[in-house]
């Protein structure tokens, strides 16, 4: 299901939350250790097509886009609340012209300020894609691209330490193979880098993941063609703009290392990058595969090993490391079903499926969220009541945690702790260093990092018992 923009392929235009989510059930299918529910069956006018995720707010409340439907078909801004209760915030094509953008595909990113924000893959004054900022009230425009900065943003943006919001796009930059940009949340864009800078794109080109905040500062991402074997590429780039080449794909014989990633990178406990190919692999159905910061590539899993794909097919979501350590990710074909699968798979490569999605209700680029209750949350681009989309969750049984934002600070940064179940809280400690705090909501406790703080896991005593952070934060000097 793919059309064409600009010369290249996107998506056919047409969630998650974390509290109390067995409440929104509209559909329960429970199989052993688990149960997969439906939440909510996307009707058009409330939006159609999650092609992005969900984002769990700071104020308990999920948030996240749809890529059409709403008022004026061009997509929406959706907020839903912990009992279930979606609302839209905004619908795009709401001005003359599109000028406020049309289309996003990907999800979120929420500000120290509160605010969101986020990008459309067309519309704005030139037609060409938006960067946008939303509040519970109004949308702002803060960007309009015009090619010559970059077309068609696919991604979504990743702040960076400084305040700033780092992104790529697809097309356009002075060599129409994409860009990395950064832009101020008041929206000065910088272009940091033009891709087909070098001859032939060995440097990459067309990067639709967005980017990685690495632990050294630096931004890491991937390209979905070009590089030197016109495979793809992963890549480091500094807030600065130096590109380095970390991987060229179908390095081996027949791609077997993989080919076309589309989905952000992850920077696991042990300190190396993970992500998935759409294709290549062994059997051609793409890949798991982990990187170091060196360069050096091995691929974890290649999908289609099972008879029939029933493993599953063509991952282009990024993975996520649960508290469990285990990695966990989705598949848009295969499945004992043809719709994709929701997967497990451990460091060393054995996977499990863990649910198989129906007809064509695959699940595309934002993949899943692991909720501070332990559940997952994810969408389907269509499936459904109306055939829409839908958001579901599946529960395994992991314990619940905290989350930090950010997750990594200096001495006396400001601090939020998002979970559940956090009124009553009686001390928060920085890897064994007490910080003094304040319990905002049930879902959420401000604080900053302490004198004296190392980096090493958050722990929040409540009620209920201890709570650790699902990944360690990092105490910057």
């Amino acid at each position: 299901m793919r059309r064409i923009v600009s010369g290249f392929g996107k998506p056919n235009r047409g969630t998650r939350a974390w509290a109390v989510f067995a409440l929104w059930a509209t559909t329960s299918i429970a199989l052993p250790a688990q149960t997969f529910t439906t939440v909510h069956s996307f009707a058009g006018t409330d939006g159609a097509n999650p092609y992005g995720g969900l984002l769990q707010s700071a104020n308990g409340n999920g948030y996240g886009t749809t890529e059409n439907g709403g008022a004026n078909g061009s997509g929406t801004v959706f907020k839903i609340t912990p009992g279930g209760t979606l609302s839209t915030l905004h619908n795009f094509c709401s001005q003359s012209g599109c000028t406020d953008g049309a289309y996003p595909l990907d999800g979120l990113v929420q500000a120290p300020n509160g605010y969101f924000y986020g990008t459309t893959v067309e519309g704005g004054v030139n037609g060409l894609g938006t960067v946008f900022q939303v509040t519970p009230s109004a949308l702002t425009t803060l960007h309009s691209f015009d090619g010559t900065d970059g077309e068609t943003p696919w991604a979504g943006l990743a702040a960076g330490t400084d305040g700033n919001f780092y992104g790529t796009t697809v097309n356009g930059g002075a060599n129409n193979g994409g860009t990395v940009f950064k832009i101020t949340p008041s929206g000065t864009l910088t272009t940091l880098y033009t891709f087909c800078a070098q001859a032939l794109c060995t440097d990459g080109q067309h990067p639709e993941a967005g980017l990685l905040l690495a632990a050294n500062g630096d931004f890491c991402g991937t390209t979905s063609a070009g590089g030197a074997n016109n495979g793809g590429t992963v890549f480091q780039i500094t807030t600065s703009g130096m590109l380095t080449t970390l991987y060229s794909f179908c390095a081996q014989t027949g791609c077997t290392d993989g080919k076309l990633s589309s989905a952000v990178l992850i920077q696991a406990a042990n300190g190396d990058y993970y992500g998935t190919t759409a294709s290549g692999g062994a059997n051609g159905g793409g890949t798991v595969f982990q990187i170091t910061t060196g360069g050096a590539l091995t691929t974890v899993y290649s999908f289609c090993s099972q008879s029939g794909c029933a493993d599953g097919a063509s991952p282009e979501a990024a993975l996520i490391q649960a508290n469990d350590g285990n990695f966990y990710g989705t598949t848009t074909a295969g499945g004992a079903n043809g719709g994709g699968t929701i997967f497990e798979i451990t460091a060393s490569g054995t996977l499990t499926t863990l649910h198989s999605f129906a007809g064509m209700n695959a699940v595309h680029q934002a993949g899943l969220i692991e909720g501070t209750n332990g559940d997952f949350y994810g969408a389907t681009w269509d499936g459904g009541t109306d055939d829409e989309g839908t958001l579901y969750l599946l529960s395994t049984g992991l314990a619940p945690f905290v989350k930090l934002q950010p997750p990594s600070g200096q001495v006396g940064t400001a601090i939020r702790i998002l979970g559940t179940a956090l009124t009553g809280t009686t001390s928060v400690s920085f890897n064994g260093t007490a910080a003094v705090f304040v319990v905002a909501s049930v879902s959420e406790i401000t604080t900053t990092v302490p004198v004296g703080a190392t980096s090493g896991e958050v722990q929040v005593t409540t009620p209920s018992g201890k709570l650790s952070s699902n990944t360690a934060f990092r105490v910057l000097p």
